[in-house]
């Protein structure tokens, strides 16, 4: 399988590389249906997040990525289906639609399946509103929702830039989320909007991003017709939900990261 190939392959040749860290690891279950919902920094999340990871995980990722013409297109589309990227056509209601089924079959065969809430990659680094599909899942599918903070992903590939940097990137795990008391309100928007927003609160704590109550698509949109590829944007006065900011920064590396990774490395070699 394409998955095996990438993370036996390709995966230490990226560790090596980029050296990157992971916290909370223990949080995601070794069997069983889950949904891990993370912020969206770079492409690179797609990668780093399954080769950190014991079980495999699959993501949705725009359809764009699978239709690139040219050299560079094919290995990209290749690259995408090789981590189980699932495609979606974002200028499609029904294709998002047909998408979710597909994480939802996922999710009902005890697998693990991977959202990006905010819909598309922060044009800034900032944290932004989540889209409420990731609730829908939740709600439908009973599974647990497990938030995932990417830490970095973007210093190592900006937006806009094709070839990657050297910049360590970390993966923060935190504790699952149950919305089992919300079974059966799949389809009323204001449980849909509190569970989403819980979920994105979740991601702020961890990630320790600046929030801003404004969809990513619609500020890069804006973007565009300005001719750039990034903000500025100012920061919200409030959390999601509307709560107040919490005291939070960006994680760092631990010695104790270090040593799990350490411990690990050497194990393979061992092995």
């Amino acid at each position: 399988m394409l998955y095996q190939v990438l993370k036996t392959g390709f995966g230490p040749l990226l560790k090596a590389f980029y050296r990157p860290w992971i916290r909370g690891k223990e949080n995601i279950p070794a069997t069983g249906a889950a949904i891990l919902a993370s912020n969206h920094l770079a492409v690179f999340d797609s990668v780093f997040l399954p080769l950190m990871i014991d079980r495999e995980v699959v993501f949705m990722g725009k359809s764009d990525y699978f239709t690139g013409k040219g050299l560079k297109g094919k290995a990209t589309a290749k690259f995408m289906r090789a981590v189980g990227t699932i495609p979606v056509d974002r200028s499609s209601g029904k294709a998002a639609e047909a998408a979710l089924h597909t994480g939802l079959a996922r999710l009902q065969e005890n697998e693990l399946f991977g959202i990006y809430p905010e819909g598309t990659r922060s044009p800034d680094g900032k944290l932004y509103r989540g889209k409420v599909g990731v609730a829908r899942l939740a709600l439908e599918s009973g599974a647990p929702v497990i938030p995932v903070a990417m830490i970095g992903t973007n210093i190592a590939q900006p937006i806009g830039q094709k070839i990657p940097s050297r910049h360590r990137v970390g993966i923060v795990i935190g504790e699952p989320l149950d919305f089992s008391r919300y079974r059966g309100l799949a389809k009323d928007r204001y449980t849909l909007r509190a569970v989403t927003d819980e979920i994105m609160y979740n991601l702020m704590t961890l990630s320790g991003q600046e929030y801003v109550d404004l969809y990513a698509a619609d500020v890069k949109a804006q973007l565009a017709k300005e001719g750039k590829f990034a903000g500025p944007v100012p920061a919200g006065a409030k959390a999601p939900g509307g709560r107040e900011v919490p005291d939070v920064s960006v994680p760092e590396p631990t010695e104790a990261d270090e040593v799990v990774d350490l411990s690990k490395k050497l194990k393979e070699e061992k092995d």
